[in-house]
């Protein structure tokens, strides 16, 4: 009466091994570390660095939904609305 659930279990560590892992692994490569953009705010240049772990927790379910996690403008700049993700996102570096 249990082989089925064994073999239903495998079906889904199969399927998060071949297809969720690969997609979270990639995520979270390629949103580690920091990049210099331009602050749309202040026209400064800062280096900021995204939260890689929850952009890849959310990919396993959507598009990555970013965040800042570091800032070379913070403290002082820390309330802001973080909208230098946008050209993060697309690649666009500091003209």
């Amino acid at each position: 009466m249990s082989a089925p659930w064994i073999v239903l279990a495998a079906i889904v560590a199969l399927a998060l091994a071949y297809v969720l892992f690969p997609v979270v692994g990639a995520v979270f490569l390629r949103f580690r570390g920091t990049r210099e953009l331009a602050c749309p705010e202040t026209g400064a240049t800062a280096k900021v660095g995204t939260d890689a772990g929850w952009a890849s927790f959310t990919a396993a379910f959507r598009h990555p939904i970013l965040r800042v996690k570091n800032c070379s403008l913070w403290p002082g700049r820390r309330g802001c609305e973080q909208d230098c993700l946008d050209s993060y996102e697309k690649g666009k570096p500091v003209a």
